[in-house]
């Protein structure tokens, strides 16, 4: 399954779920994960999705530390059956 492919699914279960999954970019900031997952009750969390078996890039890595040293959920995904659990976490926090 192709990354777009993966991410489509990710923004459809949100929606279904009552939030949305914006496309977060940041212009000056390379490096951000690519979806916000935004849900009723100021539920938040970022989310880096990634074709099957392809890695982090070192820039994606350090924003990914960087964010949730500021206390963010940030979640990597390259797999659609992981959607449901992460929308679970965001959704229970």
């Amino acid at each position: 399954m192709r990354e777009n492919a993966i991410e489509r699914r990710l923004v459809t279960e949100a929606v279904r779920r009552g939030g949305v999954a914006p496309k977060f970019v940041s212009p000056g900031l390379d490096g951000v994960p690519d979806r916000l997952l935004l849900f009723p009750g100021g539920r938040l969390a970022f989310a880096e999705v990634k074709a099957p078996g392809k890695k982090l890039r070192p820039l994606q890595r350090r924003r990914i530390e960087q964010l949730t040293a500021l206390g963010f959920q940030v979640f990597v995904l390259d797999r659609k059956e992981q959607i449901g659990e992460i929308l679970d976490e965001v959704q229970a926090t």
